[in-house]
């Protein structure tokens, strides 16, 4: 009897106290508002209206002699480079690490559009803004360790760790300043997105992060740094993070975890459904717009042999590291084809398999400062960006 009285209050442990919830009906899933709006964000899978209408009107007014988010060539081309920046968690130190070797070659753009998802969220920011917070980036992927980005807690609740520390990291990094650029960068036709997960609804949700800048409020600055904690907030591992929403007039809470959950890196092609035609409509000549798309994957595409211990934990984190793998190639492999439809330049960075991390914890800023190094290593000679996901190279003969 004695053992079962135990099982119980083990399973009341980590099961924690349910907490009240009034989440979104599914039938108001695409009337919500945040913050009083409906265009900041648009739902994964699904066409958004606001969103394209941006994109046409942006189009519209990028003409040759005029202000523009677009590079004219001497044959009145636009061409535009776009970034796509995946998860991670400490491995975004890679990602960082490669950003500011590509500044220091010389050869990186401004990025029209910047899209990134769970550590990328926090990356994306900064590339957006560009060379002038490389030193920032830089800090934020090397100086902190796990202490910093999390703290346990008993009994665990909705998850294992508190987001607290990371919080504050983020409202120290994320402040007025920084959303003033990024909204100076937004009224001048370039464009920053972020991932969160809607865990109810079990849908990729896009935030137009320059839209939110702009509004220039204090309501406005707290959403942007929820979105961000939110699309790095590990389900189980970290407690999610509750959106206030408004919906046929009553008020909501949805639940926003690790935008990693849904896909490790995205772009805009599920949302811009029917993009084509209403350019067409608009009489503007695709013919004439050029893109670059770069990717960076902030982690493995080769499978890593390791002996995994039997235990849980190692079972677990092993198994999840393996999935997230996949999910990653996958999301590459549509990314590609997307890029190849539309006639652009593909280009993919990732962490080489040569590269074995012995980690003494989970955000080791030992093996983080080597991550950013050879990142940086790699970029500031000139990075051979792969021209297509793995496997595809040969088969297509695209070379750099």
């Amino acid at each position: 009897m004695k053992r079962y009285i135990w099982l119980m209050v083990l399973c009341l442990i980590v099961c924690g106290c349910a907490t009240g919830r009034h989440a979104v009906p599914a039938t108001l899933l695409s009337d919500t508002r945040v913050l009083g709006l409906s265009d900041i964000r648009a739902f994964g899978g699904s066409p958004s209206d606001s969103f394209k209408k941006d994109f046409v009107r942006l189009l519209e007014q990028a003409e040759p002699g005029k202000p523009s988010f677009f590079d004219f060539g001497s044959t009145g081309t636009r061409t535009y480079s776009m970034i796509a920046i995946s998860g991670g968690a400490a491995n975004g130190a890679y990602g960082a690490g490669l950003l500011n070797g590509w500044s220091q070659h010389g050869s990186r753009p401004e990025f029209t559009v910047v899209t990134g998802i769970s550590t990328g969220a926090l990356i994306a920011p900064f590339a957006f803004l560009g060379r002038e917070y490389d030193a920032t980036l830089k800090e934020f992927y090397t100086r902190y360790s796990t202490k910093d980005i999390m703290r346990g807690r008993f009994p665990p609740g909705n998850s294992f760790a508190s987001s607290r520390p990371m919080g504050r990291l983020i409202a120290r990094y994320f402040d007025r300043e920084l959303l003033a650029k990024i909204a100076a960068e937004y009224a001048k036709g370039r464009r920053l997105y972020v991932g969160t997960t809607n865990l109810d609804a079990q849908r990729l949700v896009i935030w137009d992060m320059g839209r939110i800048a702009a509004l220039g409020t204090d309501e406005a600055l707290a959403l942007f740094r929820k979105i961000l904690l939110a699309s790095a907030s590990i389900p189980i591992a970290l407690p999610p993070v509750y959106l206030k929403v408004e919906a046929g007039g009553k008020w909501y809470d949805e639940m926003h975890v690790d935008g990693g959950v849904s896909k490790q890196l995205f772009f805009l092609y599920d949302v811009m459904q029917g993009f084509e035609r209403a350019i067409k409509e608009k009489s503007i000549d695709l013919s004439r717009i050029k893109f670059s798309i770069y990717v960076i994957r902030n982690g493995y595409i080769d499978a890593l042999w390791q002996e995994v211990p039997d235990n849980l934990v190692s079972i677990a984190k092993r198994t999840v590291d393996t999935m997230t793998n996949a999910q990653s190639v996958g999301d590459l492999f549509q990314v590609y084809a997307f890029t190849k439809l539309s006639k652009g330049d593909f280009n993919l960075a990732y962490i080489p398999a040569t590269h074995i991390p012995q980690p003494r914890e989970t955000f080791d800023p030992n093996e983080m400062r080597k991550l950013f190094d050879l990142g940086f290593a790699e970029a500031v000679q000139g990075y051979n960006w792969k021209k297509a996901p793995p496997g595809l190279e040969e088969m297509t003969g695209e070379r750099k």
